[in-house]
């Protein structure tokens, strides 16, 4: 199933923006519909793993789910304006809302000690670019942790899956924002990313060290993560 908000090459930046314009005010309620609230525990996990971390930037951080689980000091950024408008509503914090391109980011090198991205590096028009961007913000020792749909080994599992993101998620699309390939497009998008393995792969490329992951559900998420 194809999606006109997937468009590879140059136009991909400007479809995927439009998508989470789109879908921006509806877009936590469709993902603990999607994944039964899973998601919350995965979140959970993935900000486990970061530690204690002095300074954090939440990259592609869409209504700011993630970047509200850390304490101290938060960057969170994004280049959905409607995205950061909800996030900026969710509730008083001391996070910082930066719109921001992932792939030309506008902080100086060894930034961060910790840098995370949910749901965000597949759709990235440039995954290897955007994985050095993160590697230059990084501090040494600094750590990137990304949590995204994965690609199950199991090709019994892979069929169900895929066949779960063709048929229902689409319905959810079309109930909650009007347009049932605004959520058609998580199956196009996952087709064509790496996922959890070629991940750790592009990390490694990208100058990570300790590059690995940990699956959920059999593999149908998954958290990558690395250290520069």
């Amino acid at each position: 199933m194809e999606s006109k908000f997937y468009k590879p090459g140059d136009e991909r930046a400007t479809q995927v923006n439009q998508l989470f314009r789109t879908i921006a005010r509806r877009y936590d309620v469709l993902n603990d519909l999607m994944s039964a609230g899973l998601h919350r525990l995965w979140k959970r996990r993935l900000v486990k793993l970061a530690g204690q971390p002095r300074d954090v930037l939440d990259l592609c951080c869409g209504t700011g789910d993630i970047a509200l689980r850390f304490p101290g000091r938060v960057i969170g950024a994004d280049f959905t304006a409607e995205m950061l408008q909800v996030a900026q509503t969710r509730r008083a914090s001391a996070v910082g809302w930066v719109r921001a391109d992932a792939l030309q980011l506008p902080f100086p090198a060894d930034a961060f000690d910790v840098v995370t991205v949910g749901y965000g590096l597949r759709n990235l028009a440039d995954l290897p670019r955007g994985l050095r961007e993160i590697h230059r913000v990084l501090r040494p020792g600094g750590r990137l942790l990304t949590l995204d749909f994965g690609k199950p080994e199991s090709v019994v599992l892979r069929r169900l899956y895929f066949a779960y993101l063709r048929t229902t998620v689409p319905v959810l699309g079309k109930l909650f924002c009007g347009d049932w390939e605004t959520h058609a497009y998580i199956l196009t998008s996952l087709e064509h990313y790496p996922a959890q393995r070629g991940v750790r792969s592009l990390m490694a490329d990208a100058g990570f060290i300790e590059c690995g992951f940990e699956e959920f559900l059999g593999g149908t998420m998954a958290i990558n993560f690395g250290r520069k």
